[in-house]
């Protein structure tokens, strides 16, 4: 589901549901770049994690 991401999309890591929704700056092959609210910005291996989309851009 990772493939689907772009920036802008707000998201949330299954793993760490206390670092609250993320905005999604970059994706870059496997690399994911994601500002959450509560943890700032993380780089998220896409192989190991997939991310739950909360809502699309333009939504």
């Amino acid at each position: 589901m990772n493939e689907m991401l772009e920036p802008g999309m707000i998201v949330r890591h299954p793993g760490a549901p206390e670092w609250g929704e993320g905005q999604v700056q970059s994706r870059i092959g496997d690399r994911i770049t994601v500002n959450f609210l509560e943890a700032g910005k993380q780089v998220i291996d896409g192989k190991r994690v997939s991310l739950d989309i909360v809502w699309l851009q333009g939504n």
